[in-house]
Formats: structure tokens, C-alpha cells, sequence
């Protein structure tokens, strides 16, 4: 059980452990999708054919014309040859309306499909085990310091001391765990489901591509696995950028709250991207977390520098405070189970 206030910052880095596209790769993939030359031709991927239906459904519905959205699958794919992530091109283009239905449109059809292809199915292969096989990924480390010791009496209080920051667009996170409290206390998979809903605390920067079917809320549902949702449309509308969530105060004052609660932040995969950092240490701390940080085939300078940019970021003055592993997530979570249980 985790016993003192706990932040998890996590990262593509970390998804990668269940076979996700990390922020490159999602670019590229939504780059490749917008190669419209190769529609109708032998080099015609499932992708370019699905967002082809996409533009052509989005000129309709949103009464465009549909040369102005391949234009902005142009003004995307061009973007990314120099940009790191979809989200940065997204923020250099936030005046473009095009631009930013259409990369919010590929966002939710290549993060529902990396779902629905991920090794994380929508449950387990065999009764009584995991939506996922084995320990090397970050969820099941998690799972298990989340679980170890607890009784069942006390099962509702396993997430008390947890709070997560996610800038993954995927709902791994809220769709394993469930699961890990179904097999580790007997109960029912759907109270695990309320439990996790009603105590979980999650925050997606980015947001995700709708709920799943029993999470509560008004959002459209996009179950686990489902890559065409019935209202596709709602379903975009739930992936944000950095600007929209600069003008949500109730987002801000909920990442803020996340932050500081936490005597303990852990960086999982999270690679400080300087947009994101922007977003978490908007204001210095005013309390002292211990940080722990995953930096794995790190350099040496490399790791500097993301020590120099927790310190300043958060206001730290004692450079003990930070530790910074060449480890995955995973691995952390594991080797350093007995402190995060402390």
C-alpha cells in the first residue's frame, strides 16, 4: 500500500512498456495517415483510408470544404518533419481551425487503434489473470504496491494516497487497474470499476478519446478496443492542447492541486518536453517533494540537465531531493517498491 502522498507524472515513455506509440512515433503515424497521394494506389494503408472517411464525414458534418481539411493533412504532415509531437504542432497552429479539427480527429483514431492493438486486451485471455500478460510494464509494478498488504476491509482506501498526472492520450491506466482489484481482492470486476471511478484521482493533461463504458460522466463512450465509437465527433472534442487547458481554470487548479498534494513525484517515461514542463511547474512549490525520475540510455549531460530543470521548476533547494535512475518505469516502480510503499 502506498502510505505517504504520492504523484505519478507519466509519459509515453511508460506506455511504450504495453507496446504504445511514444510522441514521435504517434506523429509519424498520423503524418503517414495524411498521405492522400497514396489513396486508391497499392501503397493505400488502412490508416490513409480511414482518414480519407474521416475528412469526408468532417466536411459534412461541419458543412468545410473538404480541400481545406486535406490542405491542413498537408500543413500536419509538413509540420512534422521538423516537430517533436502532435500537440506542439497542434500549439504552432492553434489559429488554424482546420488544422486543429483534423489533428484532433487523427489523434482519437490512432489512440483508439493503438488500444485496440496494444497487447492490453479488453480482458483476460484466461479467467482469473490480467488484461495483460507479465510484470515488466508500469501497471502492474503499480498494481502491486498499491495492493500489497491491504485487507479487504480496507480496499477503498487503496488509491488515498495516489494521485496521477498523465500526458498519454490512451486510458490504460483506468482500464488495468480495475482488473488488478478484481484479482487481488475477489471482488466483482464492476465494484472494482466504481471503486477505481470514484477514488481514482487522474488528470490527462491532453485528454483522452472519450470514457469508457462504465466511467462515469457526460463525455462520449469509446469503450476499450472500439476504434469506429458511435459518436466519434464527442469523442474528438475530448482531446485538448496546451492553450484550451491554459484557459480552464478548473483544469489549472485541478493539475495544481495534483502537484502539490504529492510529498512524493515520480517521473515515469516522462521526457520534459518544455511544453509540458511549462504545464506542471507553472509556480514553484511550496513544499519540498522527494523527486524520483526515470531517465533510461540517458547521457550524462542529458541527465543534468533534467536535474537542473526539477530544481528550478519546483523551487527545490536541496539537490538531494532529486534522483534520477537510468531505469524504466517499470524497473523503478519495482526496485523501488519498498520506499513507495513507506
Amino acid at each position: 500500500m502506498i502510505r505517504t502522498k504520492t504523484t505519478l507524472v507519466v509519459g509515453a515513455g511508460a506506455s511504450t512498456e504495453l507496446q504504445f506509440p511514444d510522441g514521435r512515433e504517434l506523429l509519424q503515424r498520423i503524418a503517414a495517415s495524411f498521405d492522400f497521394a497514396r489513396l486508391g494506389g497499392t501503397l493505400e494503408t488502412p490508416d490513409i483510408a480511414a482518414m480519407a472517411q474521416h475528412v469526408d464525414h468532417l466536411a459534412k458534418q461541419a458543412r468545410v470544404k473538404k480541400d481545406a481539411l486535406v490542405e491542413a493533412g498537408h500543413t500536419i504532415r509538413s509540420a512534422a518533419r521538423i516537430s517533436s509531437s502532435i500537440d506542439a504542432i497542434l500549439e504552432q497552429h492553434g489559429d488554424n481551425p482546420m488544422v486543429l479539427a483534423l489533428g484532433k480527429l487523427a489523434i482519437a483514431h490512432h489512440s483508439l487503434s493503438a488500444e485496440a492493438a496494444s497487447p492490453l486486451g479488453s480482458e483476460p485471455k484466461d479467467p482469473g489473470d490480467l488484461p495483460v500478460r507479465g510484470t515488466e510494464n508500469w501497471l502492474f509494478q503499480l498494481s502491486r504496491a498499491l495492493v500489497n498488504g491491504v485487507p479487504r476491509a480496507r480496499a477503498e482506501q487503496v488509491f488515498d494516497n495516489l494521485s496521477i498526472v498523465c500526458f498519454n492520450y490512451d486510458r490504460a491506466i483506468e482500464h488495468y487497474l480495475p482488473w488488478a482489484l478484481h484479482l487481488a481482492f475477489g471482488m466483482s470486476l464492476t465494484d472494482a470499476q466504481a471503486l477505481t471511478g470514484e477514488k481514482l484521482k487522474v488528470v490527462h493533461p491532453y485528454g483522452t478519446p472519450g470514457r469508457l463504458d462504465w466511467q462515469k460522466g457526460s463525455a462520449p463512450i469509446a469503450d476499450w478496443g472500439q476504434t469506429m465509437p458511435e459518436d466519434l465527433h464527442g469523442v474528438v472534442e475530448q482531446i485538448r492542447t496546451a492553450t484550451e487547458r491554459a484557459n480552464e481554470r478548473y483544469f489549472q487548479r485541478q493539475l495544481a492541486t495534483e502537484m502539490a498534494q504529492g510529498k512524493r513525484l515520480v517521473f515515469l517515461g516522462f521526457g520534459f518536453d518544455a511544453m509540458n514542463s511549462a504545464m506542471l511547474f507553472e509556480t514553484p512549490f511550496e513544499h519540498s517533494p522527494d523527486v524520483l525520475v526515470t531517465l533510461p540510455g540517458a547521457s550524462e549531460t542529458q541527465a543534468s540537465a533534467v536535474h537542473r530543470l526539477v530544481m528550478r521548476g519546483a523551487g527545490l533547494r536541496d539537490e538531494r531531493l532529486v534522483t534520477i535512475e537510468d531505469l524504466r518505469a517499470w524497473q523503478l516502480l519495482r526496485d523501488y517498491a519498498p520506499w513507495l510503499e513507506s
